[in-house]
Parts: C-alpha cells; structure tokens; sequence
C-alpha cells in the first residue's frame, strides 16, 4: 500500500512528459514532418485515391454535311463544289470553303440546318450529291446529351434543346427530368448544339461521316 501514491506520481509524470514531447514535436517543422510520415498508411496498405475527373468525349472533328448528303466517299467524288447549294440555302448555313475537302459543309456552332421547308439545298444540286429526301429520313448526325455540363445538373430548368428542336418530340424530349435523344428521330440538324447555353456545349452533334468511317 505504501508505494501506492509513488506509482501514481509516476503514472502522472510519464504521461505529462508524453504531452509535452508531443506539444514540442508538433511546434517545429522537423517535428510536423514525423507526425506526417508517422500518419502515412503503413507499406502494403491501399491508399486513398481523390476520385478522377469526369472526363467527356468531344466530338469528332468531321464535316457535317448539307441534307441529303450521299455517304461521305461518295459525296466527295460527286460533289463538284459549285455552290449552289449554299446559294440556295434561305439560312446561308452551308459553307464552301478550304476545309472539309473544298465541299459543302456545315459549321453547327455559326449557323445550323434550320431544315427550311423547301429543302431547297437538294433541289438545287446539279450532280445528285445531295439527293432530295424526306424530312423525317434525313440523317446528317445524331445528338449526343452530356449530362455533366448540362444546366440542369445545377438545378436550372433549361430545356433549350428540346424546346428548339425542329422535328420536336421525334427527336428529343425531357424524361423523368433528364434529356433523351431519339436516334431515330433525330436527323442531326444542329439547332440543339447551337442554341445550347453552355461551354463546352451539353448537346452536340456526331456527324454521320464519324459512324461512316467506324
């Protein structure tokens, strides 16, 4: 019983000492790099990883074409890039320039096929590189939703796309609160990329000419 109050005395001085010895280590630099090595998970064990960033695919960079367009090799051999096309055009959307093999093309984020009544850019071609097709057979691209960037991931009640949308609910509609292309009715006009709000745009067009070449 009478070495009792020593050990207590002993007890309390060993775990002030351990107090004190933390409180100096954790004042000095060296000190703070122990406690961070002694804190690292021990050799084997897995280490916690920061989740990856979302990562989307952009589009590929392929000609859009005019409606009506034959499949891309052929369009570009029978093609004579006249321009008639682009003049007959109402929107002035179809572009004869350098790029996209001298042809007709479509540059979505200027100007996108707002798919006239007309058509009149298959009607005006000489060469049947364009050749006059129904509206609800067109098939220029499909539209891809990106649902990461879109507005209304933050809660904002955007419905541009669906709400532009030439060919309407045979295209794209809002569904359980989330955008739906229908690849089958979507012909790949552009309007929606266009008219998107958002950089990078949350809706965009895959050219036929991507699928023709996979």
């Amino acid at each position: 019983m009478g070495d009792e109050p020593i050990n207590r005395r002993a007890f309390f001085r060993t775990g002030l000492r351990h107090l004190l010895d933390r409180a100096i280590t954790a004042s000095n630099p060296v000190g703070r790099l122990a406690e961070r090595l002694a804190e690292m998970p021990a050799e084997g064990q897995p280490k916690q990883k920061k989740p990856a960033p979302i990562r989307r695919r952009e589009p590929l960079h392929l000609p859009l074409r005019p409606p009506g367009a034959l499949p891309e090799k052929q369009f570009l051999d029978t093609c004579e890039r006249c321009g008639d096309c682009a003049t007959a055009c109402p929107a002035q959307c179809i572009l004869i320039d350098d790029t996209a093999g001298g042809a007709p093309h479509i540059v979505i984020d200027s100007m996108p096929c707002v798919v006239c009544d007309g058509l009149y850019c298959m009607s005006s071609c000489p060469t049947g590189a364009l050749v006059p097709t129904p509206l609800n057979e067109i098939r220029m691209g499909t539209a891809v939703w990106h649902e990461e960037t879109c507005l209304r991931g933050d809660g904002e009640p955007c419905t541009i796309c669906v709400d532009h949308c030439p060919l309407g609910s045979a295209a794209i509609e809002l569904k359980d609160g989330r955008i739906e292309v229908k690849p089958l009715g979507c012909i790949g006009c552009g309007v929606c990329q266009h008219d998107c709000p958002t950089s990078p745009k949350s809706i965009v067009i895959i050219p036929v000419a991507a699928r023709q070449r996979g």
